[in-house]
């Protein structure tokens, strides 16, 4: 038995990239991509014919260059959902422009506008889930989407704060980014490694996926963002794992059966003590974190960043 196919018994693998041959090797149960790995994939001839559609979809539904832009990058994104979902038994996440991190009813117009492309594609939705930065407005919109059966995944997740209000809100899935923590944590003691024992990113998603199962909160856990292989094989349990195809392949040269670390008996047993935040509570316990305020912030800046680049390049074939 290799590493992989022991994680597979214990925690459900997604992988993250938006290359679909990468997906079509490592078999994932979901997947989830963002606008870089949309930008690397849609480069590559092999899906020409997936840019060529959403040009056509765009050239239809406005006459305005800005318009088009905006239609050809959500149904690129869909395109490649579609395509995704074609080759994995689960579900695919698909990412709201970061511009909206702040803005509650952009983010629930944008989520609905690509439900929609889905189900004109006849997708589901329950195999979708519209991924969106955990501030405290993304927060909200997640709560409403759920309540309209529009199942999230909240992410650029760095403090408990976070975690504990996006499942009050009821969102279907948490991202927990390990190795961002990780790399904070490095330049902050000026270090090359910490030891995996003493990783911050792991510690991080062990406390909340213990809160989560203590108090029977139905908000799924999936560490994100890993640096090493260790970092996920410390995680073997967790409710989703996503993984690069770095990892992925790694993981599989591996022999050996892997350790359960993570599991809802010993979660039960935990010292987790029940916490319920309002917004002035939230924001300020959100602020105590240091690191969490910074990575969130450079996190949106970032993701905005890889939203323009795809916007760059798009604007060029419209």
């Amino acid at each position: 038995m290799t590493h992989l196919e022991s994680l597979r018994k214990q925690t459900v693998i997604v992988a993250d990239t938006g290359d679909i041959e990468a997906i079509a090797t490592h078999k994932p149960q979901d997947a989830t991509t963002n606008p870089s790995l949309l930008l690397k994939a849609a480069q590559q001839p092999q899906y020409r014919l997936l840019v060529d559609e959403a040009l056509k979809h765009a050239g239809a539904q406005s006459a305005a260059k800005e318009g088009r832009l905006a239609a050809f990058v959500d149904k690129l994104a869909v395109n490649f959902g579609c395509e995704i979902l074609k080759i994995i038994p689960g579900r695919v996440s698909t990412e709201v422009d970061a511009s909206l991190s702040f803005d509650v009813e952009g983010s629930v117009a944008k989520a609905r506008a690509l439900i929609e492309l889905y189900r004109k594609a006849s997708v589901d939705r329950a195999r979708v889930l519209i991924k969106l930065g955990t501030t405290w407005e993304g927060i909200r919109a997640a709560e409403r989407l759920e309540k309209d059966g529009i199942h999230c995944n909240m992410t650029l997740l760095f403090s408990f704060a976070q975690a504990v209000a996006a499942a009050d809100a009821g969102a279907t899935l948490i991202s927990p980014f390990v190795g961002r923590i990780y790399d904070y944590y490095l330049k902050e003691r000026g270090v090359k490694d910490i030891p995996i024992d003493e990783d911050p990113g792991v510690a991080s998603v062990v406390r909340i996926y213990n809160h989560y199962k203590k108090f029977d909160y139905k908000t799924q856990v999936m560490g994100a963002s890993f640096r090493k292989t260790e970092q996920v094989m410390r995680l073997a349990g967790c409710d989703l794992l996503t993984i690069s195809p770095e990892i992925l392949t790694d993981l599989a040269g591996r022999e050996g059966e892997l350790p359960r670390r993570l599991s809802p008996e010993a979660a039960k047993s935990s010292d987790a003590k029940a916490l319920h935040l309002d917004e002035k509570t939230f924001r300020f316990m959100h602020n105590e974190d240091a690191m969490a305020v910074d990575k969130l912030s450079d996190g949106i800046r970032r993701f905005h960043a890889d939203g323009r680049k795809l916007a760059t390049w798009a604007a060029g074939l419209i």
